[in-house]
């Protein structure tokens, strides 16, 4: 950890990521206003002690918004990573280490779902399933799957003929202990790396399917529905579309920093 703090772009990411993880925290006990709540007299309200970011064209509150749709974000950014992480550690592990026809079946499939765009998978999905929280997490899911399944597969392939993989071979240590104890710290920090670009990639692909109304439906303020909702009073009320690009770009910005802090100490 030293290591990762000495590093700046590590250290700015993580004050960023700390910081939206304390307002994300602070919503769940403390929110000025119901997020949902119209007030047709507060319209396009400015920027006040009673409204600290005004509200929007609704009367709605942007600062209890925000809050909201950061939880939203790393809600749906933690369940992504952790179901690409898990899975592809599993599928990319087995395909690395035993290799053979379970390499090649696990390849085969990964490479049928990599021929479909991110996206364009997830639009598939949404259009057939009907535009839902639950059918839009799965399809950030799937798309997460690849990376980390290629990532680890090709960290195992390199590791696994290793002399320290050779000698606890050689004392007797069994194909599950030297995939667990002996390969995965090994390759730590491109799962790391991963996980922290896996996160960005997921919020900013929710954000833009929602800003497309094929996301998180409304009321619920996701970043992408706000951006949605402000773009047609954008001359009107520029900080309704300011205020969220703000928040998503520098939440997004903190993951990726992040990710470059923790690739740039490992090279070291």
């Amino acid at each position: 950890m030293k290591k990762y703090f000495s590093n700046k772009s590590f250290l700015l990411g993580f004050c960023l990521v700390a910081f939206f993880f304390f307002l994300m925290i602070s919503g769940f006990f403390f929110l000025p206003y119901d997020p949902n709540a119209t007030d047709s007299a507060a319209r396009f309200a400015p920027c006040s002690a009673q409204h600290i970011f005004g509200t929007d064209h609704l009367g709605r509150d942007t600062f209890s918004r925000i809050l909201t749709g950061i939880r939203i974000s790393f809600g749906i950014g933690l369940v992504v990573m952790i179901f690409g992480g898990f899975s592809g550690l599993l599928l990319g592990s087995l395909s690395g280490y035993f290799g053979g026809w379970l390499d090649l079946i696990i390849q085969k499939l990964v490479s049928v779902q990599m021929s479909f765009p991110g996206i364009l998978l997830a639009l598939m999905m949404i259009a057939v399933f009907g535009s839902d929280m639950k059918i839009t997490v799965f399809a950030l899911c799937l798309m997460s799957l690849p990376r980390f399944t290629r990532i680890t597969r090709a960290s195992f392939l390199k590791y696994k003929n290793s002399l320290f993989v050779k000698a606890a071979r050689a004392r007797g240590a069994g194909n599950l202990r030297i995939m667990l104890a002996h390969i995965l710290p090994n390759i730590l920090p491109e799962l790391l790396v991963t996980c922290s670009l896996s996160f960005a990639l997921a919020i900013l692909s929710e954000s833009g399917l929602s800003y497309l109304g094929l996301g998180i439906q409304p009321p619920a303020p996701s970043f992408g529905r706000m951006l949605n909702d402000a773009q047609r009073f954008i001359f009107s009320d520029p900080k309704g579309v300011l205020i969220p690009a703000i928040f998503l770009s520098a939440l997004v910005t903190g993951f990726n920093l992040l990710a470059d802090g923790i690739s740039e100490s490992g090279e070291k």
